[in-house]
């Protein structure tokens, strides 16, 4: 069954949890922690929304985001599209990174 589609005003804040889809690690080194930030950022400036807070771990990422006019499944779906297929490239793997 599909989700219901979650209710957007401009301004609210939300507490994002991305996984990997195994419980596996989705960072494996210092330079992938670096190359996500660098998609967070390029994420902000296109989506206009904010970061409020973050914890990264291994194996999974906590992001409180306050979104703008554009949705918050749009700014995550292009987060963890981009970053999957950095780290696919890179691993030479293929798949979903995410739950």
């Amino acid at each position: 069954m599909a989700r219901k589609p979650r209710i957007h005003f401009t301004g609210s804040a939300y507490h994002v949890i991305l996984r990997h889809n195994g419980g596996h690690n989705i960072f494996f080194s210092s330079k992938d922690y670096t190359i996500f930030e660098q998609l967070l950022a390029e994420g902000v400036e296109r989506f206009h929304h904010q970061i409020q807070g973050y914890c990264w771990m291994t194996s999974r990422m906590h992001l409180v985001i306050e979104v703008a006019d554009i949705p918050l499944s749009k700014t995550i779906q292009n987060l963890s599209f981009r970053y999957t297929h950095w780290i696919n490239k890179r691993e030479k793997r293929t798949g979903h990174l995410f739950r």
